[in-house]
């Protein structure tokens, strides 16, 4: 996308058109559907009640893109777009290169923008069931800010062998925005945990794809014993400023080191259950991996299937992009990001001579537990002609990134192969 920046959070006109096509679906008779369409139907009195028109009812939120830079979308239906490695080289991911990754359709809330009696509510294993606004939360509880990697369960999927089913991310489904919210764990001790508190299960406004409101678009959640560690919050800005439309107004869960899919949008009700959550896509094999190694296309039982938790060790080259060209025999300086779903990252390498012989980055320590962390590496390529710089990070276990993708799963998640760059050297 190319268009002009602009602020997300101010209504356009483009929001504005998304809002009308909405409410023509709710509120407006047929009668109506040849001026807003801006021409004659002449077939229109043969439309079925309870038939959206395809001009009206393909709109999954690509309008609101607008204020997206340089992303790649890989689909629309639900709408999912990644970015460019190059890209991503801030050390705060701004709102234009912050990878979409929707479920459903973005709800009426958000794109009003307007969170008035919209509320949070807190029940099941607890002593004390809250219902709770923005304000309330707020005013009740500490404010943090935190930088906090969020990543797509799917990033890397298009680098498996054999290839799975699903978005075919890259690298680029992954980001760290500074986000600005209260810790979920101060919100369940108030609400007061019962000893049976096991999983939180994740409730939220959007839309299924089918526009049916009855439908379930996506619930998730996590272990208390994750939530209550003290990082997830409940964030209602991003950067700064209140979340847009397409990631979460007026309220999200952010789980960090989880994927990114337990970290919901449009946050409406946290249900604490009495066993693991079992919510859509929580099951069969969504965000599941097989309890242990399966060959490359192996048809994995659900019974054998365990959710996807904490994300694997990795990294990406932001600089220089790709295919650049650098002087033969001239220091060049290679950087990046680094992250672990487990906190810190270890150590941060990079090779030349495709993995043969490595050579250690530079490291700097997380501004906070689960930002990424900026590395950085002098390279001086020998001669002319072409070259890959090959990044390799290592977790607090001594577990590095593969060269080759890492044990399959069947829906092609966690892939955390070494990110690799071309570059060309000159005379």
């Amino acid at each position: 996308m190319t268009a002009e920046p602009r602020n997300p959070d101010q209504p356009n006109s483009d929001t504005t058109q998304l809002k009308s096509r909405r409410a023509f679906m709710k509120t407006t008779g047929l009668t109506a559907l040849g001026a807003m369409l801006g021409m004659a139907v002449p077939f229109e009195r043969n439309l079925l009640p309870g038939i959206i028109p395809v001009a009206l009812a393909q709109d999954t939120g690509m309008d609101l893109m607008a204020a997206k830079k340089g992303l790649v979308v890989l689909g629309d239906r639900p709408l999912n777009a990644e970015v460019p490695a190059h890209l991503l080289d801030a050390d705060i991911t701004p709102y234009e290169h912050l990878f979409v990754r929707m479920n459903g359709l973005v709800p009426q809330t958000a794109l009003d923008q307007n969170a008035e009696g919209w509320t949070l509510t807190i029940d099941g294993e607890v002593e004390n069931p809250l219902e709770l606004t923005i304000d309330d939360l707020k005013s009740r509880f500490e404010n943090v800010t935190r930088c906090l990697v969020i990543e797509c369960g799917g990033n890397g999927r298009a680098f498996f062998q054999p290839g799975t089913s699903g978005n075919q991310w890259t690298v680029g489904a992954v980001g760290c925005p500074e986000w600005t919210g209260v810790r979920l764990s101060d919100v369940l001790k108030e609400a007061g945990l019962k000893e049976t508190a096991v999983y939180t299960g994740h409730y939220s406004n959007d839309v299924h794809l089918s526009g049916d409101e009855e439908k379930e678009v996506i619930s998730r959640g996590a272990p208390i014993a994750k939530i209550m560690e003290g990082d997830a919050i409940l964030a209602w800005a991003m950067n700064g400023e209140p979340l847009s439309p397409l990631h979460g107004f007026p309220l999200r869960v952010i789980v960090p080191g989880y994927p990114a899919s337990a970290s919901q949008k449009y946050l409406t009700r946290i249900w604490i259950r009495d066993k693991e959550h079992d919510g859509a896509k929580m099951t069969g094999d969504s965000y599941r991996i097989p309890a242990y190694p399966v060959a490359p296309g192996t048809e994995v039982p659900e019974s054998d299937m365990v959710v996807l938790t904490d994300m694997p060790i990795k990294s990406i080259v932001t600089f220089p992009q790709t295919g650049a060209e650098v002087k033969a025999g001239e220091q060049v300086e290679v950087r990046g990001h680094a992250w672990c779903g487990k906190g810190d990252v270890s150590a941060m390498h990079v090779s030349i001579d495709f993995g043969q012989t490595w050579q250690e980055a530079a490291l700097e320590p997380a501004v906070n537990r689960f930002a990424w962390q900026r590395w950085r590496a002098n390279v001086t390529l020998p001669q002319q002609g072409y070259y890959e710089i090959w990044a390799r990070a290592t977790d607090g276990d001594g577990i590095s990134q593969p060269p080759l993708s890492p044990v399959w799963n069947p829906r092609g998640y966690a892939n955390n192969i070494q990110h690799r760059i071309a570059l060309v050297a000159t005379a």
